[in-house]
């Protein structure tokens, strides 16, 4: 790390040398000229790291920041690896979202590839990060890339890869792609022709529309009233023609979010779990009368996430928004329904009710680490599932979560329910009576200072609660020494006691620091056994007071 005034100006003044991008040097030439030091040490302290989730960080100049220059050797980095794994004259699929840059982003790797000697094909405009999950299976790549920050805030962009299975990047590819892109020396040296790459047509995207509609059951109800949002992001088109292929009605698209804008004007965070960000949704719910509108459904800017909400007479919204959870075991029923077979998985943080779902119809289910990258690798997948309203209903079509088609899956549910005059709702409360109330919360802290999230991590492990909310802990794992089916990860988790006499059949707590944003997760899980309908409320109540009571204790064990 740069910490030598001299030094650092060396560092800016040699990295806008190279840069191609007028709008960053004109930015960096500012800082240069201004001798902002601690700007300048914020842009030189490192590199952006490329893992898992590829690269994510907030645009502007320098090395730990977004750009062009970045991108690039990124680009390299990822063709210099397929070159090694014998892949050399392969295809390489890019896709982009409507995020300031992302275009670039997906023009500079296009031009990379076809320099170092790969094929490139570029989707033909903005489109959801499924339809390039689609593509790399379609036209058979050996690697996608998808330039997206999904929901991160509107000074975020990001680079995800896929390889050409269609599924995101585990170890150790990561850090082999990592490697090359360290291996960079300058971008002199990374060839960069002016044209070589396709530009795909509406072919590609009407095929990956046909696949959508293999999701629904030929001759299903299709009659379900939908109030739908795309946060200012690339959902709207696809969606819309998906429900029209589908022979759903036209779903009511928030007018206000309804164009792609990169600043996300109404919105503090483009994320439909964020508090407010489903505002404008419900009153548009609101405004077209109960009648008319029979759940509300939202994508994430990228449309690979999809949220639902229910009616809720007599609260402030009118609506209620399922937890990813919620939405996804009403999936698993449905699939179930239906004869599904293969298996069923979700994640470690994810509620454990889908694994009472598929044991009930003998079906086989599997948990992962937190992550589709690592979802979409289970064998014989039939569904898939994370809490955070990710969804893959169709693996051999899409093997990543894909908010487009779980819309149609879940109107579709919501159809069959209202032709025999129940609702979601009921449903949910059907599961609970048949395997226990599962309720879900968490408890996420958003940090500026990332060494806050280690040192709760440190003071968890140092000092490991005995008991929370009254349920003594029966047991905790330290993932970072991985398990028999888990590989290592930053993370704890804590299985509690049940208690007969408080009616709590047992509780689960996962922490772990986010992967993708500043934050620290903590995932909490109550089962609490119902006996009959009219026992559901106290149910919910005792639950809620449970996990509130977990919260507290957690917070005060962590020190967060």
């Amino acid at each position: 790390m740069a910490t030598d005034p001299t030094e650092l100006i060396h560092r800016a003044q040699a990295w806008l040398a190279e840069d191609p991008d007028p709008e960053t040097r004109d930015e960096l030439s500012k800082l240069i000229e201004a001798e902002d030091t601690d700007e300048l040490a914020a842009r030189f302290a490192g590199t952006l790291q490329f893992g898992t989730a590829g690269l994510r960080g907030e645009l502007g100049a320098g090395p730990m920041r977004m750009n062009r220059s970045v991108v690039i050797r990124a680009a390299a980095g990822l063709a210099a690896y397929l070159k090694a794994q014998g892949d050399g004259s392969g295809l390489v699929v890019i896709g982009y979202d409507a995020r300031h840059k992302s275009a670039d982003f997906a023009r500079d790797t296009a031009a990379v590839m076809v320099g170092a000697g790969l094929r490139a094909a570029v989707l033909p405009r903005p489109l959801p990060t499924p339809v390039l999950a689609f593509a790399i299976r379609h036209l058979g790549a050996v690697a996608g890339v998808e330039v997206t920050a999904s929901h991160n805030p509107p000074r975020d962009n990001g680079y995800k890869v896929y390889l050409g299975d269609g599924s995101q990047i585990v170890p150790p590819a990561d850090g082999e792609i990592a490697a090359e892109i360290a291996a960079v020396r300058s971008l002199a040296d990374v060839p960069r022709p002016e044209a070589g790459w396709e530009t795909l047509d509406e072919t590609l995207l009407d095929a990956y529309l046909a696949r959508t509609e293999a999701v629904l059951t030929p001759g299903s109800p299709r009659d379900t009233k939908v109030v739908y949002t795309p946060m200012h992001g690339v959902g709207r088109d696809t969606l819309v023609a998906a429900f029209a292929r589908a022979g759903f009605p036209a779903p009511t698209v928030v007018a206000e979010q309804a164009e792609p804008d990169p600043d996300f004007p109404t919105v503090a965070f483009p994320n439909p779990e964020e508090p407010g960000a489903m505002d404008l949704a419900f009153a548009t719910a609101r405004d077209r009368g109960a009648a008319g509108v029979d759940i509300v459904i939202a994508n994430d800017p990228d449309a690979d996430r999809c949220a639902v909400a229910v009616p809720a007479p007599g609260t402030p919204d009118g609506w209620r928004m399922l937890r990813g959870d919620e939405v996804g075991a009403l999936l698993a029923a449905h699939l179930v329904s239906k004869r599904a077979s293969g298996t069923f998985a979700t994640t470690i943080v994810s509620s454990q009710l889908m694994s009472r779902i598929a044991a009930a119809a003998s079906l086989p289910y599997e948990e992962t680490l937190t992550g589709f990258k690592w979802l979409a690798r289970v064998d014989g997948l039939r569904y898939a599932f994370e809490e955070a309203l990710g969804y893959c209903v169709d693996p051999e079509g899409v093997r990543d979560k894909d908010g487009i088609t779980a819309a149609l899956l879940i109107t579709e549910l919501a159809a069959e329910l209202k032709q025999s005059g129940r609702t979601l709702t009921d449903l949910l409360d059907d599961l609970a009576l048949e395997f226990g109330l599962h309720a879900t919360d968490q408890l996420s802290v958003r940090v500026e200072d990332l060494s806050l999230i280690a040192d709760a991590m440190h003071r968890l492990r140092a000092q490991p609660p005995a008991a929370l909310a009254g349920l003594a802990v029966t047991r905790a794992d330290d993932l970072t020494q991985g398990t028999e089916t888990l590989p290592p990860t930053d993370g704890l988790r804590y299985y509690l006691s049940g208690s007969p006499e408080a009616g709590i059949e047992a509780a689960r707590v996962v922490v772990r620091p986010s992967g993708t944003e500043p934050k620290l997760k903590c995932y909490l899980e109550v089962v609490v056994p119902v006996a009959s309908a009219e026992a559901l409320p106290a149910a919910r109540t005792k639950a809620d007071a449970t996990l509130a009571s977990i919260k507290a204790d957690l917070s005060g064990a962590a020190g967060i």
